[in-house]
């Protein structure tokens, strides 16, 4: 591993000057970030992570354990506990990557896909977080305005609440990484403290010993399907994780900023997935798939302390969407699309813009909302299915490569190509297929069919299979290599 005064010689990076601005558009794309570039502590990254979980959907995530997957309270418990600490620990190792290399998550990403291979991953980062989480949290975040304009008699359109989400959060994510960090942070204490009083409230109400109805697939395959939805929503950061670490200096101690980027993800989503799984179990709650979810939030509190919940939903979209637009775009440069006429920067910004407009008008014409009948649990599965192979590679050939990319050149290299990363996560991709158990969602692969009592099992398998794969190819690469080599030699 080269120092980062080598590194620079070497990598396209970042232009212009930075440093610790707020009030300015973050300058560069996805180039490497230069050494005097650097600032930060790992400490930043506990309230970086903490804010944007404070939200309704991972409210709802606790609710579908009860609601939809018919748990007691004891097993959903176990299922956020496992689930969120395995996609925290996985988000922990690769927040360390940031200040190693100093460049975004699904750039770092190419050192095993290759330049066109990371294509596939990079892109589905880009959808799920520009489109997906976009619209998903976005019409949350609408609804709670709406709600609240009600209670001074004030009918407000649909589209009208949900565009001031939208500017809101593309402004905050066009203007880039320390105006991220800073928003974050400012947003905790509101956040923190009337999220920290509603699940009080919550919790006092709760009925503990509600009985289980898991249905046909039974308590271990509920549980499995709570356990990968979990799993989902926490590793859903995961692609993201070193686009909010690489301007940390390369100096800084890995181990703290794992330990508070991990910590953040985890307290935040284990806390407010309990308190939905408790709301679930209030007396009076509704989960049908013509109620509103935001509403039952009134069953289990004072009013007061209702109305101020409903601003956090939205503060708390508005918290999550930054970061997905950002590193959603981030994403699409990574893509190596080269736009005519723009500067990183501009391209950056523009596609920051590009993503809110797609997405206001898909959010506007589908409603995408966290709730009963809006297939918010289909959308976490889909998450793990395809984040579990993509971290298999990753973490294996960083393993491998005894975290050693040398000068880091092969990240910008265009012509740098492997086929054994994306063969890997396309194979484990396509034996997922079988193993699709989206409850009873248009399409369920025939493991599950046959053996309903399994649940999902999806992303376990997907991460073990991409990961042997890709193994195996490394190891059959270097035999080969090895073999041409000792050839050269004796003739």
């Amino acid at each position: 591993m080269q120092t980062a005064e080598e590194v620079e010689k070497h990598v396209p990076v970042r232009e212009g000057e930075y440093g610790e601005a707020v009030a300015t558009v973050e300058p560069g794309g996805v180039e490497y970030i230069a050494l005097r570039e650097r600032h930060g502590k790992p400490i930043d990254l506990f309230w970086t992570w903490l804010s944007p979980n404070l939200e309704f959907a991972t409210i709802f995530v606790g609710v579908l354990g009860i609601a939809v997957f018919g748990l007691s309270f004891g097993e959903t418990a176990i299922a956020i506990i496992v689930g969120t600490a395995l996609g925290s620990l996985t988000h922990a190792a690769l927040s360390s990557f940031g200040p190693k290399f100093g460049v975004p998550m699904m750039v770092e990403s190419r050192g095993a896909f290759g330049f066109l291979g990371n294509i596939l991953p990079a892109g589905l980062n880009a959808f799920t977080g520009s489109i997906g989480w976009f619209i998903v949290n976005s019409v949350s975040g609408a609804f709670a305005l709406q709600a609240l304009a009600l209670l001074i008699k004030l009918d407000v359109p649909f589209w009208l609440t949900f565009l001031v989400i939208v500017v809101a959060q593309v402004a905050i994510a066009t203007l880039g990484h320390n105006f991220i960090h800073f928003f974050e942070r400012w947003a905790l204490p509101l956040l923190g403290i009337v999220f920290a009083v509603a699940v009080v409230f919550i919790f006092s109400k709760a009925n503990y010993g509600v009985a289980a109805n898991p249905g046909p697939v039974g308590h271990f395959g509920a549980f499995t399907l709570l356990f990968t939805a979990t799993f989902g929503y926490a590793a859903g950061w995961n692609p993201y994780a070193a686009d909010y670490t690489r301007y940390l200096p390369p100096t800084t101690d890995r181990r703290m900023v794992a330990l508070w980027a991990g910590l953040g993800v985890f307290v935040s989503c284990v806390v407010l997935e309990l308190a939905g799984a408790a709301l679930a179990t209030v007396a009076g709650t509704k989960w049908g798939p013509t109620d509103i979810p935001t509403v039952q939030l009134q069953k289990a509190m004072p009013d007061f302390v209702y109305y101020l919940t409903l601003l956090c939903i939205a503060v708390g979209a508005v918290a999550a969407n930054a970061i997905n637009i950002y590193s959603g775009t981030m994403s699409l440069v990574a893509l190596g699309v080269r736009e005519l006429g723009l500067t990183l920067r501009q391209r950056r910004a523009a596609l920051a813009v590009a993503a809110g407009v797609l997405g206001y008008l898909i959010g506007v014409i589908g409603r995408a909302d966290v709730g009963p009948g809006s297939k918010y649990e289909y959308f976490l599965l889909l998450i793990s299915y395809w984040i579990a192979p993509w971290l298999a590679v990753v973490l294996v050939d960083y393993w491998l490569r005894h975290g050693d990319y040398g000068d880091e050149s092969m990240f910008y290299n265009s012509k740098y190509q492997r086929w054994q990363g994306v063969a890997a996560m396309a194979i484990g991709l396509a034996v997922s297929v079988f193993f699709f158990s989206n409850v009873y969602s248009v399409y369920i692969g025939p493991v599950p069919t046959n053996n309903p009592q399994i649940g999902d099992i999806t992303f376990i398998v997907g991460f073990v299979l991409t990961g042997v794969l890709y193994y195996v190819f490394q190891m059959v690469t270097r035999s080969q290599a090895a073999a041409r080599s000792a050839g050269s030699r004796a003739a």
